[in-house]
């Protein structure tokens, strides 16, 4: 078995401090990491999540890392979060709740991966997942949207009270969907990319072994929800449909400001492409509900989901998105050099892609993860992080001295670069440790 890489806080910390203080000179900041063990902390990937009061309630996702390839050990249920957590990063502490005492639905979708998921205000709105469902005795994507209570279910939780109506949950075979991100923009959710995936995961086909059936939406769904006495509602529900640019998922949404402080979102790369087991290099924005290519830009990293922070920089009209490890089909070797690699290999590559006056660049940052990191992960803003627009720091609030924006939380920890193709299910695993992400401004 080979060793996982890890390296201790300590010598993480001296080395990644002082690589950060050669910046790109374009840069207006530098970036420091800092891993942290909080005790009995879950190993998770693909998760959803809320916050509330500096505290995060963990939904869903993995315990395992990278899908085996054979299709009685991908997705199997050992590797289900059979739990709901709420952590205080700060504190430490710890408190969870098993899915036993849920509504057998309700159970099983928050067993499952790749949930599309939003926080909206108090509310987390949760769409779709894959998993195994023993009550469907098979594989599914879940057809349900999920309504939270956040502070409700994060209070009983830790209290140890009834979970009376804290959660409620309709069936609507249009959320059938898993790999796909969800936002909002005014009143109006936004259901992006994503795919319906039933049967057991098999990298040989449908037609070589167990078979299942898979359906990109190659859409983008818009609609809204009304409540009625708590119980949501879909409303004005339309698609657009695009069967070339849409065709992507576990992809990279991430809120932007584009030019004239228009907000909205990029859908960054994702997978596959239809003639080739690699993924997407260019992007599709996000405008007003409606959707543009830039077939202009070709991404080198960061191809799959990872952890990202989006900072705007109002003085200039810059718009900065840094993308921490993940999976990409380009890397930097030891020597320098870029390597093209089909096989799509994690990284510990952080990379970041600046846009404006409608150019875009990209480049690598001068520090790299703690490891081949960063696939699968979430990061979560601290509280007292300033903010341009919700999911968009405000580079203009920097200080000269460093300050705490952010955590990277769970996703995948992978032993090397390639480990697909010879993976036993002991090559990666998900992360049990936090990454407090620290930025100072340079001038």
């Amino acid at each position: 078995m080979k060793k996982y890489f890890i390296q201790s806080a300590a010598l993480l910390l001296v080395t990644l401090s002082a690589i950060a203080q050669k910046p790109p000179q374009k840069l207006p900041f530098t970036i420091r990491l800092q891993q942290v063990e909080i005790n009995e902390l879950p190993a998770l990937q693909s998760f959803a999540y809320a916050t509330w009061q500096g505290k995060w309630l963990l939904v869903g996702g993995r315990k395992d890392g990278l899908h085996r390839r054979q299709p009685f050990a991908a997705f199997d249920e050992e590797g289900q979060n059979k739990y709901i957590y709420v952590v205080d990063p700060v504190s430490k502490n710890l408190w969870k709740q098993s899915l036993e005492k849920f509504p057998l639905s309700i159970a099983e979708q928050f067993k499952s991966t790749n949930m599309e998921f939003y926080q909206d205000g108090n509310r987390l709105v949760l769409i779709g997942g894959y998993g195994f469902s023993n009550s469907a005795d098979g594989h599914i994507t879940y057809p349900y949207l999920t309504i939270v209570k956040v502070d409700s279910l994060i209070s009983a939780i830790i209290n140890k009270k009834p979970l009376k109506d804290v959660i409620v949950q309709i069936k609507d075979q249009r959320m059938a969907v898993t790999g796909g991100r969800l936002a909002k923009i005014i009143d109006t959710f936004l259901l992006a990319g994503g795919q319906r995936f039933d049967g057991s995961y098999n990298p040989m086909g449908s037609n070589h072994g167990p078979g299942f059936t898979q359906e990109y939406t190659n859409e983008l769904r818009k609609f809204i929800i009304e409540y009625e006495n708590d119980i949501p509602q879909i409303k004005n529900f339309t698609a657009i449909n695009d069967s070339i640019n849409l065709h992507r998922r576990d992809y990279n949404l991430v809120p932007q400001v584009f030019s004239g402080n228009q907000p909205g979102f990029t859908m960054f790369s994702g997978v596959f492409q239809y003639n080739q087991n690699l993924p997407f290099t260019n992007f599709v924005d996000i405008i007003s509900g409606n959707y543009y290519i830039n077939n202009e830009f070709n991404q080198k990293y960061s191809h799959y989901h990872s952890a990202v922070l989006p900072i705007f920089e109002k003085n200039t009209s810059t718009m900065y998105s840094i993308f921490f490890g993940g999976i990409a089909q380009y890397y930097q070797a030891t020597n320098g050099k870029l390597e093209n690699d089909i096989d799509v290999p994690f990284t510990n590559s952080i990379s970041i892609i600046i846009r404006k006056d409608n150019k875009v660049e990209e480049m690598l940052l001068p520090i790299k993860m703690p490891g081949f990191l960063g696939t699968a992960a979430e990061f979560i803003f601290a509280p007292a992080a300033k903010m341009y627009l919700e999911g968009i720091a405000d580079a203009g609030s920097l200080q000269n001295n460093e300050q705490l924006i952010g955590y990277i939380v769970g996703g995948i920890n992978s032993s090397d670069k390639n480990i697909f193709w010879d993976n036993t299910g002991k090559e990666s695993k998900a992360y049990n440790k936090i990454i407090k992400v620290y930025i100072k401004r340079v001038w």
